[in-house]
């Protein structure tokens, strides 16, 4: 490995910082740290591993962004089509961007699962370009600085136990990729199986418009994140609109008995409900294909633009 990073380290670089932006699982931060440990020995030029790492971040990221533009809210369904633990990701990466606001690019990169969720966040709260580009390379600088310091201060330890470590070279990616394999695996299935007990308890439109006639005790909520709440200003009618930031709050204000009906973005659902169910809340039913199988019914809405938060 430091043979390759040796002689081919701006294309490792580039390579392995684009496709960790762009979404897959792979990090970067440990190839930064170990190009880092070379520049502190001499044997990397640290200002253009550095270069290279900042330019490829701000490049996926563009991407991403552009892509939040021209498709909206489509991009995070597909997100969450494409990794079994997006819609976590998503969910809790909304919940930071409407707490934290502009201070998330200069943060993102250094949250798990944030990095590639921020830029098409960036593009549906209303960033321009320019705010963008700023505020996404700082933060690529401040991440990519972090970890080829880290490498730099830390060289001589990180040495230390490559020396002592007692695995033959070859077997070291065959092992990584066992571990890897087994821990998607096990997300997966955990996930699948999560996901077949919520559809025991979803509630079709027409069984939850019986309920709300019937007066059958229960809160709707809707938990779609603002800038989503702001595109599609139409809600159903009782429903309690929520910031994902102001549901922990809220929560404790409903006794735990009650039984919570709620709606949100697509690929979301099982990240909502698992939040709920962590809270000591054993009643809470998903409504089936949320709010576009409400007025697919044709039943009634009413409408209410949120502010967008930028």
């Amino acid at each position: 490995m430091t043979t390759l990073l040796t002689h081919y380290s701006l294309l490792i670089v580039f390579v392995n910082v684009l496709v960790a932006q762009l979404g897959f699982p792979i990090p970067a931060v440990p190839l930064l740290i170990a190009a880092g440990a070379l520049a502190a020995d001499g044997t990397l030029a640290i200002s253009e591993v550095f270069a290279v790492a900042v330019i490829t971040s701000v490049a996926a990221d563009t991407l991403w962004f552009a892509a939040g533009r021209a498709y909206g809210r489509r991009v995070m369904a597909l997100l969450c089509r494409l990794s079994a633990d997006a819609g976590a990701f998503v969910y809790r990466a909304e919940t930071r961007f409407e707490r934290w606001g502009t201070l998330v690019l200069l943060v993102a990169k250094f949250i798990p699962g944030l990095s590639t969720l921020a830029p098409p966040l960036a593009a549906s709260a209303g960033f321009s370009w320019g705010r963008f580009l700023v505020l996404d390379a700082v933060g690529a600088a401040l991440w990519a600085g972090a970890a080829v310091g880290a490498g730099m201060t830390l060289h001589a330890p990180i040495e230390d136990v490559l020396l002592h470590l007692n695995v033959p070279q070859n077997a070291g990616p065959g092992l990584l990729s066992i571990l890897v394999a087994t821990y998607i695996g096990y997300r997966v299935r955990a996930r699948r199986r999560f996901s077949n007990s919520l559809r025991a308890v979803r509630v079709t439109p027409a069984e939850l418009r019986h309920m709300r006639h019937a007066r059958e005790p229960a809160v709707l909520v809707d938990l779609r994140p603002r800038t989503a709440r702001y595109q599609d200003p139409r809600s159903i009618p009782g429903a309690i609109a929520l910031n994902l930031a102001d549901l922990p709050d809220r929560l404790g204000l409903w006794p735990k008995t009650i039984t919570i009906i709620f709606y949100c973005s697509p690929g979301k659902v099982a990240a909502v409900a698992k939040t709920l169910i962590h809270s000591g809340y054993a009643h809470v039913r998903p409504l089936l294909g949320g709010l576009d199988a409400w007025t697919a019914a044709k039943y009634e809405v009413e409408f209410a633009r949120p502010d967008c938060a930028g």
